[in-house]
């Protein structure tokens, strides 16, 4: 086993390729010059994004936390998701921007990604409906004591207004739903099983 002192507390893994993600990279530059305009109007010079929805939303990666904590970290000029090292590169494939992760030699090792992706800001904005209170201990602990700000509202606010992409999407989607229910409805019948009726709506929708 290696030395616990030469082993790393986080690195990168660019292994494979980009992926296409659910938008465009018009559509993430759009989202996080939307972010950015907050930020610059409310001196936040880096922000940290902690729940599914918002690392999803400006990264285009969803996590599985499998209990570990998973992050993105927004500046001025980068976006990086900060991972576990269970998913190895999937993140940086699977997401617009650039990808830390972190290794689980010894505990914290998240926060101190996070840090050295934030540098030493004086206010940093967080999820306050998301963060837990241990983990905004760690913040404070790790950012240098920074002032932690609430950001959620306003990613909230952001990801309301949808897009010519977004409104496709969810047409889309709305589409291949209607065409799994009618299957559903007209596989409904005395004797049929519930599985039976569910494959019907299943199978209908992957053929779409």
């Amino acid at each position: 086993m290696t030395d616990l002192s030469i082993r790393p507390e986080f690195f990168t893994c660019h292994n494979g390729e980009k992926m296409r993600l659910p938008f465009s990279e018009g559509e993430y530059a759009r989202r996080l010059s939307t972010l950015r305009s907050v930020m610059a109007a409310r001196d936040i010079p880096v922000v940290l994004l902690t729940s599914m929805q918002n690392i999803a939303y400006y990264s285009g990666f969803l996590y599985c936390s499998f209990g570990r904590p998973y992050g993105c970290v927004v500046t001025a000029d980068a976006c990086t998701t900060v991972s576990a090292n269970i998913d190895a590169g999937q993140p940086w494939r699977r997401s617009v921007g650039e990808n830390v992760i972190y290794t689980d030699w010894q505990r914290h090792n998240f926060w101190r990604a996070v840090a050295s992706l934030s540098g030493q800001p004086g206010r940093v904005g967080i999820e306050a409906d998301h963060m837990t209170l241990a983990a905004r201990d760690f913040a404070a602990d790790f950012l240098g004591n920074a002032e932690l700000v609430d950001i959620a509202p306003d990613a909230m606010a952001g990801r309301m207004v949808k897009s010519q992409e977004e409104i496709g999407l969810i047409k889309g989607g709305a589409r291949t739903a209607d065409i799994g229910g009618a299957a559903i409805r007209e596989a409904i019948r005395v004797g049929a099983t519930e599985i039976e009726i569910a494959m019907a709506g299943r199978d209908a929708m992957e053929i779409e």
